[in-house]
């Protein structure tokens, strides 16, 4: 029997030996953004979110043997469809121009990464968004919603690889595979069908949703279990009735990104009824934190759902820099036989989770625990 480093982490027996056969495809572009600073109240920061995360997970991934590892394998017509699928056209021509742009609008930009430093606030206070400006800094400002999310000389190839990543484990599953793993960074969820933030600058939970809805699947719903709301995959989907997204999450009155994620979103015209929140304080622990993740497991019950999307942040943990839970470790592996006692056809995409050097424990925990209880 192989034994992972359950003995030294819980201080138990392991259970019996299992089968594992998800497979994950993993972004090999994902070091090409490597952003420098990120502004953080006021102050220039090292970047929280760094290729060692998706590092810590691949290497665990590997000396657990949780299935096959793979380089994502799609057309770039078939990418350029999927990713046009969630995002306007506008905004992901400005991503694939933007390093050009920021270079050209100050040669010395090529030595530093690009952050915005102005934006419009909408109809409450008359500023225009229909018009694209022509300086670059006022174009930055329009598609962001955040100081924090550097954008770097590689992060468009970055990001398409997490696409990638995401449209493969998507494909996977529509060829009826139990589940499949999108390990990429950046992350995602944060993206909206017009604009980056947090990190996230394509939304990769919601190119699989999508995915999976155009291969086929009537019902797809989509299970934030990051920190941080997806504020970017609600809106995408917000006005939809064939993609449930329910999530939970940190109080947007206390917690990033602040804006959306209150209990009171339930979609707009066909969609109402078809986004869930289920915010919690600061300083939740599992007792809480698996209540709430009960009434969004009935939830996608109720909506029955014939495919999952579970973008998989692991920033819950109760070491993580940036975040307020106080989830354990051994808490992970609840959580994936948790969800996998919903039955579906899942595809998990990596989001969130900053205490670097837990992080590939806790993710793989998770996936070994969906797994196991097969």
């Amino acid at each position: 029997m192989r034994v992972s480093r359950w003995h030294c982490l819980h201080g138990r027996h392991p259970p019996k030996e299992y089968d594992p056969t998800m497979k994950t495809f993993h972004n090999p572009h994902h070091g090409l953004h490597q952003g420098q600073q990120e502004m953080f109240r006021g102050r220039l920061v090292p970047c929280h979110e760094v290729p060692a995360r998706l590092e810590f997970v691949f290497t665990e991934l590997q000396r657990r043997k949780l299935g096959d590892l793979h380089a994502p394998a799609v057309n770039e017509t078939d990418l350029n469809q999927a990713i046009g699928r969630v995002h306007s056209a506008r905004y992901l021509d400005f991503l694939a121009g933007a390093w050009q742009a920021w270079v050209a609008l100050d040669p010395s930009n090529a030595g530093r990464d690009a952050l915005p430093s102005v934006w419009p606030l909408g109809n409450r206070h008359a500023f225009r968004t229909d018009v694209l400006p022509q300086n670059f800094a006022a174009q930055l400002g329009l598609f962001s919603f955040d100081s924090g999310s550097p954008l770097t000389a590689g992060t468009w190839t970055a990001a398409r690889g997490g696409a990638a990543c995401a449209l493969s484990a998507a494909r996977e599953v529509l060829g009826g595979a139990r589940s499949a793993f999108a390990l990429s960074r950046p992350p995602g969820h944060h993206a909206g069908p017009d604009f980056f933030g947090g990190y996230c600058f394509l939304n990769n939970a919601a190119i699989a949703a999508q995915a999976l809805r155009d291969g086929g699947r009537k019902r797809v719903a989509v299970l934030d279990v990051d920190y941080h709301h997806g504020n970017g995959t609600q809106t995408i989907f917000y006005e939809r009735a064939d993609v449930l997204t329910v999530s939970v999450h940190g109080d947007p009155a206390t917690e990033y990104p602040f804006f959306l994620g209150h209990a009171d979103e339930r979609g707009s015209g066909e969609g109402h009824g078809y986004n869930l929140n289920l915010p919690l304080p600061r300083g939740s622990g599992l007792g809480a934190w698996s209540a709430a993740l009960a009434q969004a497991m009935e939830a996608v019950k109720r909506f029955d759902a014939d495919a999952l999307v579970v973008p998989m942040g692991l920033d819950t943990f109760e070491g993580d820099p940036i975040s307020g839970f106080t989830l354990k470790s051994s808490d992970y592996f609840a959580i994936g036989e948790t969800l996998a006692h919903a039955g579906l056809p899942t595809v998990f995409v990596f989001e969130g989770g900053y205490a670097v050097e837990e992080v590939g424990i806790n993710a793989v925990n998770l996936l070994e625990g969906f797994e196991r209880a097969r």
